[in-house]
C-alpha cells in the first residue's frame, strides 16, 4: 500500500470520528456518555491510566511514557499520582500551574511534548472525545450553556457538575442565533491538534517590550470596530491568545519564570477561579492545564521575590531529576542514536554502558553510610547486588539527598562526543575507549564546567575505564569458554555434591571405582576464594547455598547456575583463573601458531555471533585484554 492511500484512509478515518449535532442531542449522548464531560485535568489523568498501569515492587509504571522517558519511574508516579489523579478527583491541586523543575535535558520538554502529542490522540478515541460548542474561536463547553439556576437539578440527574460560565461571545450568539434556544444550539466534536492550535497551547516569551498580553488573552480586531459599533461587542474581539485555544486542553508555558510579571498575574484567576480578564468582558471561563518547566537557578531566583508569593502558593512545584540508572541512561543514549543518522554505525557492546557509568557517577552524591562509595551506591540505584546490602539499604540512600540528580553532565553532552567519536572513526566503529577519550577530550571544551568539576570528571572517567576493564575481561574468558554455560553447569553441580555432602556430613562415591571419598574441600575451596569467602565463613555459605536449593525443590523449581548470585560469580571467576594464562599468551604473541591462531578466530566468532561485536571492534577487545593480562 503506498503513503497516498495511507492518508486517505486516515482521511476517512477522520471523518468518521467527526459527529454533529443539536445540544439537545449532546444530552442523550453524555447520558449514555458520561465521561465526555469530563474536566481537563481528568482527561489528562485517564489518558496516562487508560494507556496501561503495572506495579513492580510496590511501584507504578506508566506504559504511557514507557518507549520514552527512562530511569524516572519515582518522579512519573509522584506527578501523575499527586498531582493528575487528585486534580481529576477535582481537588484542589487542580487549582495550581503545574510547574517541571529540573536540570537542562532532563527530560522535562520530553514529558511535555508527549502529553500534548497524548492529547492529540486520545481526542481522537472514545474514551478522549471532545465536544464544544460549534463556531466557538475556545472550544467552550456546550453545558456552559445550562443556566446557573438548573445546574443543581441537572447534576442530580446526570450526576456531572457544571463549572464555568458562558462566554460573551457565545452569550450574544445564543439570543441573535438561537433566540435563546439552548436546545438548538449547534454541537460538534473537537479534535485538539496544537498545529491548528485547538485545545493546546504554547506561549513562550520573548522581548517583554515588544510582547503584548493579547498573545495570552486575544485583542480586539479594529477593523470590525465600525461594524459592531463597539470595542466592548465580543464579535469586535479576537478570542485568539494562548488561553483562548487552549481551553479545554492544556497550555504550555515555556520558561514561564522569565515572564514579565504582567503575563504571569493573569494566570492567577484562571488557576485559583477557572478564568481570566479579556479586554472590556466579564471574567471568561476556561478549562485547561497549565503546564510550566524552569530550571533549578531560575526557580530559587523567582521564589526569593517577595512580590512573587501569591503565584508562588498557585504553584505546584514536581522536580524532574537526571535518571541515575546505568542501564535506563543506555537506553537513552540508544534512542538518541536510532533517532539520528548515524544509526547505521556500529557501536561495540559495553561503549554506551561505559558512557553511562561515567554520567551517572557525575550525578551523584557522596554518601555518608559506611562502606558504600560511588561504584556501589552506582551498582545498587541499577538494582544489582552488592554484598552487604539490600533493598532497604537503597531506599536510604535515595533519601539521603532531596537534590539528587539535579546536578551532573547531561545526556546532550555525552551524544555530542559520542557524535564526535563516530565521526573521528570515519564511521566504522567505535568502541569504549573511542568515547571514554571523547569525553575526556570534551571536558576542556564545556564552557559551563569549573576546574574543580573538571578534576573530579576525569577521575570519574578513570573509574568508568576500571570497569571497563572488568566488563571486557570477562567478556573476551567468556568468549574463550567453550560451550561456557555447560562448563559453568558441570563445576557448580559437582560443587553443589560436594557441598551437600559436606553440610549432611556423608560421603561421595566415585563415579568410576564405586569408593566412598570425602567431600572434595580443595575444589569447594578454590571456588569460594573466588568471592572471598573466608575459612570461617565456608560452613556457614554453604548451608546458605543448601537452605537456596531446599526452597526451590519446595517451590517445584530447578536450581539453576543463575539461581545464586554470589555462587555464579565465584563459578565464573574460577572459570576464568583456570583460563587465564591461555587468554595471555593467545592475545600476547606476535606470530601465533596455528592452534593460537585457530583459538584466536574462535574467539572472534564467538563475539561476532554472540556478542553483538563486529570484526573490528572484536579485534580491538581483543588486542586490549591481551594489554590488560600482560601487565
Amino acid at each position: 500500500m503506498n503513503i497516498l492511500n495511507k492518508i486517505e484512509q486516515y482521511r476517512d478515518h477522520e471523518e468518521r470520528l467527526r459527529w454533529e449535532g443539536t445540544f439537545a442531542e449532546y444530552l442523550d449522548l453524555i447520558k449514555e456518555k458520561p465521561w465526555v464531560a469530563q474536566t481537563a485535568h481528568s482527561r489528562v489523568y485517564n489518558m496516562i491510566k487508560d494507556a496501561g498501569v503495572e506495579e513492580k515492587d510496590g511501584k507504578k509504571e506508566y506504559s504511557f511514557f514507557k518507549d520514552s522517558i527512562y530511569g524516572l519511574e519515582d518522579s512519573l508516579e509522584k506527578l501523575v499520582e499527586e498531582y493528575f489523579h487528585s486534580a481529576a478527583k477535582r481537588l484542589d491541586v487542580r487549582k495550581r500551574i503545574l510547574l517541571l523543575m529540573g536540570p537542562v535535558s532532563g527530560g522535562k520538554s520530553t514529558l511535555v511534548t508527549m502529553l500534548k502529542r497524548g492529547l492529540e490522540d486520545y481526542s481522537r478515541t472514545e474514551n478522549g472525545a471532545v465536544y464544544a460548542i460549534k463556531g466557538c474561536p475556545m472550544n467552550e463547553d456546550p453545558l456552559h450553556l445550562i443556566p446557573l439556576h438548573l445546574r443543581e437539578e441537572f447534576q442530580d440527574e446526570f450526576g456531572i457538575k457544571v463549572e464555568g460560565n458562558l462566554s460573551p461571545l457565545n452569550m450574544m450568539r445564543l439570543e441573535q442565533e438561537y433566540s435563546g434556544r439552548i436546545e438548538d444550539v449547534i454541537v460538534e466534536r473537537i479534535f485538539f491538534s496544537e498545529d491548528k492550535r485547538t485545545g493546546i497551547g504554547t506561549f513562550s516569551p520573548s522581548d517583554p517590550k515588544s510582547q503584548d498580553i493579547a498573545d495570552l488573552t486575544g485583542s480586539i480586531d479594529f477593523s470590525t470596530i465600525a461594524e459592531y459599533g463597539s470595542e466592548s461587542d465580543p464579535r469586535a474581539y479576537r478570542f485568539d491568545g494562548e488561553l483562548n485555544k487552549a481551553n479545554r486542553g492544556m497550555m504550555e508555558f515555556q520558561e514561564m519564570l522569565k515572564c514579565d510579571e504582567k503575563f504571569l498575574w493573569h494566570l492567577l484567576s484562571l488557576t485559583q477561579e477557572g478564568n481570566f480578564k479579556a479586554g472590556r468582558f466579564a471574567l471568561i471561563s476556561a478549562d485547561e492545564l497549565i503546564l510550566a518547566h524552569t530550571n533549578e537557578s531560575e526557580y530559587k531566583s523567582f521564589i526569593s521575590n517577595k512580590k512573587n508569593e501569591a503565584l508562588h502558593s498557585r504553584i505546584i512545584v514536581m522536580k524532574i531529576p537526571y535518571n541515575l540508572k546505568v542501564s535506563e541512561e543506555e537506553r537513552i543514549y540508544k534512542k538518541m542514536i536510532a533517532d539520528s543518522d548515524l544509526s547505521h554505525v556500529h557501536i561495540a557492546p559495553h561503549a554506551l554502558k561505559v558512557a553511562s557509568i561515567f554520567t551517572i557517577l557525575t550525578r551523584l552524591k557522596t554518601t555518608h553510610k559506611a562502606g558504600v562509595d560511588l561504584v556501589k551506591k552506582m551498582k545498587l540505584y541499577d538494582g544489582e547486588a552488592v554484598e552487604g546490602f539490600n533493598q532497604q539499604d537503597v531506599k536510604e540512600l535515595q533519601s539521603e539527598f532531596n537534590d539528587e540528580g539535579m546536578s551532573g553532565i547531561d545526556p546532550r553532552y555525552v551524544i555530542n562526543r559520542i557524535s564526535s567519536a563516530i565521526i573521528r572513526k570515519q564511521l566504522t566503529s567505535i568502541s569504549a575507549l573511542d568515547v571514554l577519550r571523547s569525553i575526556k577530550e570534551g571536558l576542556d571544551q564545556h564552557a559551563s564546567i569549573s576546574k574543580e568539576e573538571k578534576e573530579r570528571y576525569t577521575d570519574y572517567i578513570t573509574i568508568a575505564r576500571k570497569e571497563y576493564d572488568l566488563i571486557a575481561k570477562e567478556e573476551v574468558q567468556k568468549a574463550f569458554v567453550y560451550s561456557y554455560e555447560e562448563s559453568a553447569k558441570t563445576l557448580m553441580d559437582n560443587y553443589l555434591d560436594n557441598v551437600e555432602a559436606f553440610c549432611n556430613k556423608n560421603k561421595l562415591r566415585d563415579p568410576l571405582t564405586g569408593d566412598e571419598m570425602s567431600p572434595d574441600e580443595k575444589l569447594m575451596r578454590s571456588i569460594e576464594e573466588q568471592i572471598g569467602i573466608s575459612e570461617n565463613a565456608k560452613k556457614a555459605f554453604r548451608e546458605e547455598i543448601l537452605i537456596r536449593i531446599s526452597a526451590y525443590a519446595r517451590k517445584g523449581k530447578r536450581f539453576e547456575y543463575n539461581s545464586h548470585e554470589r555462587l555464579r560469580e565465584a563459578i565464573q571467576k574460577k572459570l576464568f583463573a583456570d583460563l587465564k594464562d591461555i587468554v595471555k599468551i593467545t592475545t600476547s604473541v606476535k606470530t601465533p601458531d596455528e592452534s593460537q591462531l585457530k583459538k584466536m578466530n574462535d574467539v572472534i566468532a564467538r563475539l561476532i555471533d554472540e556478542h553483538g561485536y563486529n570484526s573490528v571492534s572484536a579485534n580491538e577487545l581483543l588486542r586490549y585484554v591481551g594489554s590488560l593480562l600482560n601487565r
